[in-house]
Protein backbone atom coordinates (compact mmCIF):
# COMPACT_ATOMS: atom_id res chain seq x y z
CA UNK A 1 0.00 0.00 0.00
CA UNK A 2 1.39 3.58 -0.66
CA UNK A 3 -0.07 6.10 2.09
CA UNK A 4 -0.99 8.58 -0.74
CA UNK A 5 -3.80 6.26 -1.96
CA UNK A 6 -4.88 4.57 1.63
CA UNK A 7 -4.99 6.54 4.42
CA UNK A 8 -4.99 4.92 8.14
CA UNK A 9 -7.47 5.80 10.79
CA UNK A 10 -6.40 5.21 14.23
CA UNK A 11 -9.13 4.29 16.64
CA UNK A 12 -9.81 5.19 20.08
CA UNK A 13 -8.84 1.43 20.98
CA UNK A 14 -5.35 2.15 18.65
CA UNK A 15 -6.56 -0.08 16.27
CA UNK A 16 -5.60 1.03 12.56
CA UNK A 17 -8.28 0.48 9.71
CA UNK A 18 -6.68 1.83 6.14
CA UNK A 19 -9.08 3.27 3.91
CA UNK A 20 -8.87 4.09 0.02
CA UNK A 21 -8.73 7.78 -1.04
CA UNK A 22 -11.63 8.94 -3.00
CA UNK A 23 -13.12 12.04 -3.30
CA UNK A 24 -15.96 11.32 -1.14
CA UNK A 25 -13.46 10.38 1.45
CA UNK A 26 -13.87 13.04 3.90
CA UNK A 27 -17.50 13.06 4.33
CA UNK A 28 -17.50 8.99 4.10
CA UNK A 29 -14.93 9.67 7.13
CA UNK A 30 -17.49 11.63 9.32
CA UNK A 31 -20.30 8.77 8.94
CA UNK A 32 -18.01 6.07 8.87
CA UNK A 33 -16.45 6.88 12.63
CA UNK A 34 -18.74 8.97 13.91
CA UNK A 35 -17.82 12.38 13.27
CA UNK A 36 -14.08 11.05 14.05
CA UNK A 37 -14.57 11.82 17.36
CA UNK A 38 -11.42 10.00 19.35
CA UNK A 39 -9.95 9.23 15.92
CA UNK A 40 -6.84 10.30 14.30
CA UNK A 41 -5.98 10.19 10.21
CA UNK A 42 -2.75 9.68 8.75
CA UNK A 43 -2.35 11.03 5.36
CA UNK A 44 0.11 11.70 2.56
CA UNK A 45 -0.48 14.77 0.08
CA UNK A 46 2.14 16.07 -2.57
CA UNK A 47 1.77 20.57 -3.07
CA UNK A 48 2.91 21.88 -6.17
CA UNK A 49 1.18 25.18 -5.05
CA UNK A 50 0.41 26.87 -1.86
CA UNK A 51 -2.43 25.82 -0.17
CA UNK A 52 -5.85 27.70 -1.26
CA UNK A 53 -7.25 27.43 2.15
CA UNK A 54 -6.79 27.73 6.24
CA UNK A 55 -7.26 25.00 8.00
CA UNK A 56 -7.58 24.42 11.92
CA UNK A 57 -8.35 21.53 14.36
CA UNK A 58 -10.39 21.83 18.07
CA UNK A 59 -9.41 18.17 18.56
CA UNK A 60 -6.10 18.00 19.37
CA UNK A 61 -2.52 19.13 17.63
CA UNK A 62 -1.14 17.70 14.43
CA UNK A 63 1.90 16.63 13.41
CA UNK A 64 3.43 17.69 9.89
CA UNK A 65 6.25 15.90 8.88
CA UNK A 66 8.02 16.77 5.52
CA UNK A 67 9.04 13.94 3.22
CA UNK A 68 10.69 15.85 0.34
CA UNK A 69 10.37 19.53 -1.22
CA UNK A 70 10.45 22.63 0.95
CA UNK A 71 7.68 24.23 2.25
CA UNK A 72 6.67 27.26 5.08
CA UNK A 73 3.87 26.44 7.30
CA UNK A 74 2.36 29.44 8.46
CA UNK A 75 0.51 29.36 11.80
CA UNK A 76 -1.88 32.09 13.28
CA UNK A 77 -2.22 32.48 16.80
CA UNK A 78 -3.43 35.67 18.34
CA UNK A 79 -3.19 37.10 15.22
CA UNK A 80 0.46 36.87 14.47
CA UNK A 81 1.50 34.61 12.17
CA UNK A 82 4.39 32.38 12.56
CA UNK A 83 6.65 30.98 9.88
CA UNK A 84 7.90 27.48 10.22
CA UNK A 85 10.25 26.92 7.09
CA UNK A 86 10.10 22.71 6.76
CA UNK A 87 13.67 22.41 3.85
CA UNK A 88 15.11 18.68 4.93
CA UNK A 89 13.01 15.24 4.63
CA UNK A 90 11.95 14.31 8.18
CA UNK A 91 11.83 17.74 9.62
CA UNK A 92 8.48 18.48 11.33
CA UNK A 93 6.11 20.59 13.39
CA UNK A 94 3.69 20.24 15.76
CA UNK A 95 0.62 22.85 15.03
CA UNK A 96 -1.38 23.21 18.29
CA UNK A 97 -5.02 22.42 18.78
CA UNK A 98 -7.08 25.32 17.24
CA UNK A 99 -4.63 27.10 15.70
CA UNK A 100 -5.55 28.61 11.82
CA UNK A 101 -2.41 26.98 9.27
CA UNK A 102 -1.66 27.10 5.88
CA UNK A 103 1.50 26.06 4.04
CA UNK A 104 3.38 27.97 0.80
CA UNK A 105 5.11 25.91 -1.20
CA UNK A 106 8.53 26.69 -2.33
CA UNK A 107 9.54 23.31 -4.15
CA UNK A 108 7.07 20.59 -4.59
CA UNK A 109 6.54 18.94 -1.32
CA UNK A 110 4.81 16.10 -0.15
CA UNK A 111 4.14 15.86 3.57
CA UNK A 112 2.77 13.47 6.36
CA UNK A 113 0.13 14.41 8.44
CA UNK A 114 -1.21 12.71 11.55
CA UNK A 115 -4.36 15.00 11.98
CA UNK A 116 -7.24 14.65 14.91
CA UNK A 117 -9.94 15.44 12.51
CA UNK A 118 -12.92 16.04 14.47
CA UNK A 119 -14.45 19.25 14.05
CA UNK A 120 -11.62 20.73 11.50
CA UNK A 121 -12.83 23.94 10.30
CA UNK A 122 -11.31 24.95 6.35
CA UNK A 123 -11.74 28.51 5.28
CA UNK A 124 -10.61 30.77 2.37
CA UNK A 125 -9.24 33.57 4.36
CA UNK A 126 -9.01 33.91 8.09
Amino acid sequence: MKLSDTFSVIKPDLSVDTVPVTPSLYPDLDTNYAGFKGHLLVSEYEFSEDWPTWERHPAGDETVVLLSGRATMILREDEVDRLVSLSQPGEYLVVPRNTWHTARVAERARMLFITPEEGTENKAEI
